[in-house]
């Protein structure tokens, strides 16, 4: 055969980096410069010779692994491909592969000459927190529970041993799942937050791990179980604090105890009211990164948020039972320090069933606040400075009765700390308002912005979404006649125009104002595997993300009802769904993120979370047969990967 010359070599790597390519292997490079070698009128040569613009793309999903191959279940599995047309009609063929940057608790570099450990925890004084529950094993705390990832670039990167170019990843660690004698751990630690920083090889797009830098978040007075992020239209990660703690009950809250213990060494020392924020990590040009947390978006279960085109309206997931629609809307654009909180309430109509038009939404004002009036409130105000809240009915019509995480509380608001409950007691003044607060497990959030549509996932749809069902309010607008625990996606369209309550106007063009399903999984009884929900549907989404080149909607699971977890690609144009990954039996899907073009690749960012963690009801028929493999693979189920979707070798075809 003969040998394709150097020009055909340097279009061909052209055409295929100017796609939106995931990045090739080493390998794939030199079945792509063989493919070169096509004799004239062969489809790699018109391509090479033609230069034709990408037309679009699709994949082709994979089966869900079963126990014929237990290995498979055991691990991240990946046998789907990407399908790429050109607009001269030929097409390409790219078999996917998983990569990670590490696996939690091993040493990594520390782009000093040294090593630091992944995922590892450290106090408000930035030393190691040591896991004393086995005698004699001593060590340092580390995460099995990567989730939120950010990929970026900075125009002028100063990061010496970089090759090709820099690229800078930003991960946080949600929680551990135990600590070595077993005994859960969750929401015990401080949640860390990494930089790092990738070397990008130009001609094959792979990412390789240079630097590893933790990011100080004792100024922040340390992160409370650090769930989905974001990207920001500026290029900040904007992070989450999730489920956050019930200031009002807390001296009863034994887990946050145990935070503040582990973080300030002293179990009284935490504030509750400095948790469940927003923070926001920006990367420095050295792989180092800084923290602030936003104090003026509501104090929810914030578990990822998006910001819309115009660089001020925030979409909020809210992953909590009796959980609401929030918006956001900066008083600038690029800052998150003031602003306009607003819940949303639900006309008539809603309804889980895609072929339903759904129902309309109107927005209540909550308040407006800069960060800084909040975090003086937060840092000086007691619960009780703020509101009286009780479990039990007073028999009195000055309180107020609403749901609170499923329970029933009676409130009441002191005179003139209104804007202290909107910020800092959200869930219940939001209910006391009027907002629809009967969601169930709100979860991630993306945006549709050619169509303007804003999707969210509800990780399921039960308790205070079903009629008699815990937590559950006719005022909310939502009243299903029973539950779907496997959950599903709904689409919001977005518009401006849009007032108040008042009827004042809203500043911002992105407003959700019409709400209906787009996705819904199908509960089942226990297939042979043990299966809760179907396979060959989405159940429990988790992270979404969107990408507009693709017209593709990614969505990871976090599910309850899945032997294994996976991730899925749905194309809003031909509705064709496709299963690309899927997770060890009993981790989450977590990290997902998609980046359409950086230096001429597509990057579909992935990461899991707590391998191995068996529920009896779902992975009853598995755990005997996967459990040692699961342990094999991942640390003693102690590790997690960090990583992201990749092209194999094999996969490359040109003709």
């Amino acid at each position: 055969m003969s040998q394709a010359t150097p020009s055909s070599r340097r279009q061909a790597l052209k055409i295929f980096a100017s796609l939106p390519m995931l990045p090739l292997g080493a390998l794939s490079v030199s079945s792509l410069m063989a493919g070169c070698a096509t004799p004239a009128g062969g489809a790699a040569s018109a391509a090479a010779g033609t230069g034709s613009p990408f037309a679009s793309a699709s994949f082709v999903g994979m089966a869900a692994p079963s126990l014929a191959n237990p290995a498979a279940m055991a691990t991240t599995l990946v046998n789907s491909s990407l399908q790429v047309k050109l607009q001269d009609g030929s097409t390409r063929a790219f078999k996917l592969a998983y990569k990670p940057f590490f696996i939690t608790g091993e040493q990594v570099p520390d782009g000093k000459g040294g090593t630091l450990l992944a995922g590892g925890y450290v106090n408000i004084l930035n030393k190691p927190i040591i896991d004393k529950s086995v005698s004699g094993k001593e060590r340092q705390f580390f995460s099995d529970c990567p989730d939120g990832t950010s990929l970026l670039q900075l125009a002028n990167p100063k990061v010496p041993g970089i090759k090709g170019k820099a690229v800078f990843a930003v991960v946080q660690f949600e929680y551990a799942n135990a600590d070595q004698s077993g005994a859960d751990a969750y929401g015990t630690l401080p949640s860390p937050i990494a930089v790092l920083t990738l070397d990008q090889d130009q001609a094959t797009g792979a990412l390789s791990l240079v630097k590893y830098h933790s990011v100080n978040t004792s100024e922040a007075q340390g992160m409370w179980i650090t769930c989905g992020s974001s990207l920001s239209p500026w290029n900040t990660h904007l992070s989450s604090e999730e489920y956050e703690p019930d200031a009002q009950f807390i001296a009863d809250n034994k887990q946050f105890k145990a935070f503040s213990k582990n973080l300030f060494g002293d179990e009284g020392v935490a504030n509750p009211y400095h948790y469940g924020h927003l923070p926001e990590v920006t990367v420095n040009p050295d792989g180092t990164g800084s923290l602030v947390k936003h104090f003026c978006l509501g104090r929810i279960s914030h578990e990822l948020v998006q910001v819309m085109p115009d660089n001020r309206t925030v979409l909020m997931g809210d992953d909590a039972t009796n959980s609401g629609l929030f918006v956001f809307v900066a008083d600038k654009e690029k800052s998150l320090s003031a602003g306009t909180l607003y819940v949303a309430k639900l006309g008539t109509g809603f309804s889980i069933n895609p072929a339903d038009v759904g129902a309309k939404l109107s927005w209540i004002k909550l308040g407006h606040a800069t960060s800084a009036e909040i975090e003086k409130m937060a840092n000086t105000l007691k619960p009780s400075d703020i509101m009286t809240v009780l479990k039990a009915d007073p028999l009195d019509a000055s309180f107020t009765k609403v749901f609170h995480s499923g329970a029933a509380n009676w409130i009441k608001v002191k005179p003139g700390m209104e804007k202290a409950a909107a910020f800092l007691e959200t869930h219940r003044y939001a209910y006391l308002m009027g907002g629809s607060m009967g969601f169930s497990k709100m979860e991630g959030t993306t945006v549709n912005i050619k169509d303007k549509v804003a999707y969210s996932a509800l990780q399921n749809m039960q308790d205070s979404m079903v009629k008699t069902g815990k937590g559950w309010n006719a005022a909310s607008g939502i009243a299903l006649d029973k539950a779907l625990i496997a959950g599903g996606i709904m689409a919001s369209a977005l518009n401006g125009g849009q007032s108040d309550q008042t009827g004042a106007a809203i500043k911002s063009e992105w407003m959700p104002t019409a709400m209906r399903a787009l996705l819904v999984g199908e509960d089942i009884a226990p297939d042979a595997l043990g299966n809760l929900a179907n396979p060959d549907k989405v159940s429990n989404p988790d992270n979404l993300k969107f990408s507009e080149k693709l017209r593709t909607l990614f969505i990871g699971e976090d599910s309850g009802t899945h032997v294994n977890n996976f991730v899925w690609a749905y194309n809003v144009d031909t509705k064709q769904l496709s299963r690309l990954m899927s997770m060890p039996s009993g981790a989450e899907a977590t990290g997902l993120g998609v980046v359409d073009d950086m230096n001429g690749w597509m990057y579909i960012t992935s990461n899991f979370q707590h391998p191995g963690d068996w529920q009896p009801k779902l992975h009853g028929k598995v755990q005997a047969t996967l459990d040692p493999l699961v342990r094999a693979n991942y640390n003693n189920r102690f590790g997690a990967a960090v990583g992201y979707l990749t092209a194999d070798h094999t996969g490359v075809k040109l003709g």
